[in-house]
């Protein structure tokens, strides 16, 4: 969990270059990705907790063994968000700061789950606790990345 909390952490130390857009890396600015991943982050925390252990099995998913077992990160350009977890615009700084320490003590809710508990993605499938915790880790630093590359 320290991981993904220094990500969140990460994400954090950018928002003051929230409003930064380079069209050239993204057509979304900073800000968005920083939204973006903190929807991402308590979306799956909010499905893994609302999830019936009982119903978790296991599926070779061949996107998701590439994803998170040899590359270890998201290609860039290959994925859509889903609606749910677009920005819709209507942050600021302050929202973007308060949803971060939201996000972060939300990460103490992960511990007390069983591990069983599931979450369906779009591309990879139906993913238990860990593999969640993994995809929420590579998610995040895929957007930190993309930050990294407008604020450049």
């Amino acid at each position: 969990m320290k991981k993904l909390e220094a990500l969140i952490r990460q994400l954090e130390c950018k928002i003051l270059a929230q409003g930064t857009i380079n069209t050239s890396v993204s057509a979304a600015s900073v800000g968005w990705h920083i939204e973006h991943s903190l929807l991402v982050a308590n979306g799956i925390i909010s499905s893994l907790k609302k999830s019936d252990p009982a119903q978790y099995k296991w599926q070779f998913n061949f996107p998701r063994f590439v994803v998170m077992t040899i590359l270890n990160k998201i290609p860039r350009g290959r994925g859509k968000a889903p609606e749910a977890v677009r920005p819709k615009g209507d942050f600021t700084a302050e929202s973007l700061k308060a949803n971060t320490e939201a996000t972060i003590e939300r990460l103490s809710e992960l511990n007390s789950l069983d591990s069983n508990s599931n979450f369906k993605h779009p591309y990879f499938g139906q993913l238990n606790l860990k593999s969640a915790i993994q995809f929420i880790e590579i998610h995040t630093q895929h957007h930190l990345n993309i930050v990294d590359d407008i604020l450049k």
